[in-house]
């Protein structure tokens, strides 16, 4: 089906069909974004699809079609995203093999080595002995053995080469890794990077150990994209963002859980220690006065509103991110500018 869509887009009902897309997002109110512009032109192009299914059930449900909707929808429908997953998978399953070739190499030449050595001990014990023909044998293949240990020499040179260029290899794919694990704008985690920590911050809470989650979001900021333009937008996310970075070092995850969202995972802290974080979080971003760079305009003070929820004991990653959505919510019908705990006892301490 896919192929289908490109191949209309390529034809003389391509612009019929973005003008079709652009009018449908239009009337849900969904940002024409690129990413949201491919996911509704193959809505609107293949009615049947898996993805016009799920959009129409969000449609629906009156849900907000927002970035991080759209970001997940692509990653399970769009073949471009799955591929970028599937090539990340790749390269870190080709990282385990480099390992394992560089190790099989430095035992190989270990074990050459220490096969020459033993056979020099052997001809050295038989010196003196009535054992001329044993004597002669081993000294044959001593000579063989020092043979091989000549070409051995010259290969391990090539061998060192190999295997630091393994190593550079192997660097390149966990930069590459971190790159695609990365989000350009803020500088902090992405999504998928965000789902993968908070996956095994669950599983080692499973071990014992509280594991606490906090989504914020930035107050208002439609309404300051409308005024001041995506670019000063995306000056107030990266201000944002380092706010949230340096008040939550590792090995606390920070992310950028997409558009104006931002999460952060702390594995092995409670709600009510992580409250303090968050606190300090939100005082420091509204205690700056920002200016739009290009013109030195006050831009005024930035608030953002948050929520937290502490994992119950076998409760799912889906499970609490929806409860810190709700308590995001609740700061945001509650006035902004505030945090707001999941959890009853941790909001009264």
């Amino acid at each position: 089906m896919s192929s289908d869509v490109e191949t209309s887009l390529r034809g003389p009902k391509a612009y019929a069909l973005a003008r079709k897309a652009i009018e449908a997002m239009e009337a849900h109110q969904v940002w024409p974004t690129a990413l949201n512009f491919e996911l509704w032109v193959h809505y609107v192009a293949a009615k049947d699809s898996a993805l016009a299914t799920e959009i129409d059930h969000l449609i629906e449900a009156g849900e907000p079609f927002t970035d991080a909707v759209g970001e997940q929808l692509a990653a399970q429908f769009l073949p471009k995203a799955k591929l970028n997953g599937e090539i990340l998978e790749a390269g870190q399953t080709l990282s385990k093999e480099l390992d394992s070739v560089s190790r099989a190499i430095e035992s190989a030449r270990e074990t050459s080595e220490a096969y020459g050595q033993q056979l020099a001990s052997a001809s050295e014990s038989l010196d003196g002995e009535d054992a001329q023909a044993i004597k002669s044998m081993v000294e044959t293949l001593t000579v063989a053995t020092r043979k091989v240990r000549e070409e051995n020499h010259a290969l391990e040179s090539q061998l060192q080469d190999t295997t630091a260029e393994l190593g550079r290899l192997r660097e390149h794919l966990e930069q590459v890794r971190r790159d695609a694990m990365t989000d350009a704008l803020s500088g902090l985690a992405n999504r998928k990077a965000f789902d993968e920590a908070l996956e095994r911050a669950c599983d080692q809470g499973e071990q014992g150990g509280p594991v606490t989650l906090a989504v914020i979001d930035i107050d208002h900021f439609k309404s300051f994209n409308d005024t001041w333009g995506h670019q000063t937008g995306d000056q107030v996310i990266r201000y944002v963002a380092s706010v949230i970075q340096r008040c939550s070092p590792a090995p606390r995850v920070s992310a950028r859980y997409g558009g104006e969202e931002f999460a952060i995972i702390f594995p092995g802290e409670s709600a009510r220690d992580s409250l303090a974080v968050l606190e300090a979080v939100r005082e420091e971003v509204s205690s700056r006065i920002l200016k739009r760079r290009s013109t030195n305009e006050d831009l005024g003070a930035i608030t953002i509103s948050a929520g937290i929820a502490e994992r119950k004991p076998g409760e799912s990653p889906a499970s609490l991110v929806e409860r810190a959505d709700s308590a995001l919510y609740a700061s945001k019908r509650g006035g902004r500018n505030r945090t707001s705990c999941a959890d009853p006892i941790a909001a009264a301490a």
